[in-house]
C-alpha cells in the first residue's frame, strides 16, 4: 500500500467568499484542527480552529487571509516527510497538492500513523538497540557493516536525539546475535545506552563490580 492511498477528498477547501460562521460550523461538526482555504481554485493556506472561533462570524474568510497557515505536502512527498510536517505544524489534517499546486485532498494524522505502524520498523519482531557517538564520528554505513557482519538484520534506524554534539541512534534489529553486535559497537567506540538481558558484557561488569565491592568491605 502506498501513502497516497490515504488521500481523502470528501471535504473541499473553504472559499474566501464564505462567511466565517460557515467555517466555525465545520469545526463544530468535525475533529479537525485546521480547514483548507482556496481562492479561484488555488490553495491559499489553512485556518486554525483555535483562531476561527475568535473571529466575527458575519465576516467573510477573505477578511482573515492574514491568519492563513500555508502548510501542505505534494502528492509525491514521502511518508516520513509527511509525518515530519504534521509534527512541525501541530495539525491533524494535511492538505495535498499536485506539482502545479492543485488541491487534491488531505491526509489525516491517524492514517499516516497507522501507515507508520505497519512499516517493518514497528510491525516486524525484533529488538531496539540504542547507541550514541559524536555527531562527526558515526556513520550509517559503519553501523550497517557492524550489524550485518554479525549476521544481523536491520529493520530500520534513525537519529532519535542530538545533544551536546552527541548523536543518539535507534536501531530496530531482526535476527541477530546481540552479544556479538553489542561487543562490536563498543569496540568501534559506540556507547550502548539501551539495556539488554543477553548483554554478557554488562553481566560481567556487574559481577566484577560486586566482587570489588565485597573485596573492599573485607
Amino acid at each position: 500500500m502506498n501513502i497516497t492511498d490515504f488521500i481523502i477528498n470528501d471535504i473541499q477547501p473553504v472559499l474566501v467568499t464564505q462567511e466565517m460562521g460557515d467555517v466555525q460550523s465545520i469545526f463544530t461538526q468535525t475533529t479537525y484542527s485546521h480547514v483548507p482555504v482556496s481562492k479561484e481554485g488555488v490553495y491559499l493556506g489553512s485556518l486554525d480552529e483555535n483562531d476561527v472561533h475568535c473571529y466575527d462570524a458575519s465576516c467573510i474568510v477573505e477578511d482573515y487571509t492574514h491568519a492563513l497557515q500555508p502548510f501542505y505536502v505534494r502528492y509525491e512527498t514521502n511518508w516520513l516527510d509527511i509525518l515530519e510536517m504534521f509534527a512541525q505544524q501541530r495539525t491533524n489534517i494535511m492538505p495535498v497538492l499536485d506539482s502545479k499546486g492543485k488541491y487534491l485532498g488531505y491526509y489525516e494524522l491517524e492514517d499516516v500513523m497507522n501507515f507508520f505502524n505497519n512499516t517493518p520498523f514497528i510491525s516486524e519482531p525484533g529488538s531496539v538497540v540504542i547507541i550514541e557517538k559524536g555527531i562527526h564520528d558515526y556513520s550509517f554505513s559503519e553501523i550497517s557493516q557492524i550489524v550485518e557482519s554479525n549476521d544481523g538484520r536491520i529493520w530500520g534506524l534513525f537519529i532519535s536525539k542530538i545533544e551536546n554534539d552527541v548523536a543518539e541512534i535507534s536501531i530496530k534489529l531482526g535476527r541477530a546475535n546481540f552479544n556479538d553486535i553489542l561487543s562490536t559497537f563498543r569496540r568501534y567506540s559506540y556507547n550502548v545506552i539501551s539495556s539488554h538481558q543477553e548483554d554478557t558484557f554488562l553481566k560481567d561488569l556487574r559481577k566484577r563490580s560486586q566482587y570489588l565491592e565485597k573485596y573492599l568491605n573485607i
